[in-house]
């Protein structure tokens, strides 16, 4: 028989206590914390959504670069359970001196009608996006031939970045060169930090979501797209708009960049 065990409670522990047990005790509600998700994995909720991975966390099967059958090597590798662009300058060096050729990271399939999920971070003064509704082809014969042509969520610094300068339609989450994110609804988190995202693409009707909130949508075919386009810099690409079955693609611009949690499903094929 185990000796029984005498709990002290100090007069000014037991005074508050019995304050908390009291009705009358005003208790302070807290919001329930935003629950990290086991990286690169899928419930089996989500399984059953229709949801699957993009990246599996351990390699980059499924991923080449844009007119090549491989990734490429020096720029893009595994860190910490991200997909990582390596910054340009800290690319391994050929024979002759000159960096490894670089570019962006596409993916091997296509897709029509999808919604994507992702986390990212970018490095301090950094640069890069996610795009999609990405013809190889239209990117392939436009210079530089390794960069992706569509339509982009943008990964920035915006704090430090020049480009954010430029106007809303160039800052994080923004529809690049196209459509600014509503300043009310976007709350980017600081450099060093993850953020997650968010882009739905069904028919002609697009939208992007930052940390859980809706920040723009817009509708091809329309006059205000129609008129946007015609201002913006991809005015002389022909076709750049036309919705087509495409690649999702990671953007090479030099700076460090991570991405992980990638996932996709089709909205349309989402179970009852």
């Amino acid at each position: 028989m185990r000796p029984s065990r005498t709990i002290l409670v100090f007069p000014a522990l037991a005074i508050a206590l019995a304050a908390l047990a009291s009705p009358s005790f005003p208790l302070i509600s807290r919001a329930p914390q935003e629950q990290t998700p086991s990286l690169n994995t899928l419930t089996d909720k989500e399984r059953a959504e229709g949801w699957r991975l993009l990246f599996d966390g351990r390699s980059l099967a499924g991923w080449r670069g844009i007119g090549r059958t491989d990734v490429p090597p020096g720029h893009w590798v595994i860190n910490d359970g991200a997909i990582r662009k390596i910054p340009t300058k800290d690319v391994p060096l050929q024979k002759d001196g000159q960096p490894l050729a670089g570019g962006d990271l596409m993916t091997d399939g296509t897709f029509g009608d999808f919604e994507l999920c992702f986390e990212w971070k970018i490095s301090p003064g950094g640069n890069s996006g996610v795009k999609y509704n990405v013809s190889e082809e239209m990117s392939r014969a436009n210079p530089p031939g390794t960069a992706a042509l569509g339509f982009e969520y943008q990964v920035l610094d915006d704090d430090l970045h020049a480009d954010a300068k430029n106007g809303p339609n160039r800052t994080a989450g923004a529809l690049y060169d196209l459509i600014g994110p509503d300043p009310a609804a976007k709350k980017l988190r600081p450099v060093g930090e993850y953020n997650t995202a968010r882009i739905v693409f069904v028919g002609n009707h697009g939208e992007h979501w930052m940390n859980g909130k809706k920040i723009l949508e817009y509708d091809l075919g329309t006059p205000r797209m129609t008129d946007l386009l015609f201002k913006s810099k991809y005015r002389t690409v022909k076709g750049f708009a036309d919705r087509r079955v495409a690649h999702i693609v990671l953007q090479d611009h030099t700076d460090a960049v991570w991405y992980r949690n990638i996932k996709i499903r089709n909205p349309r094929k989402i179970p009852e």
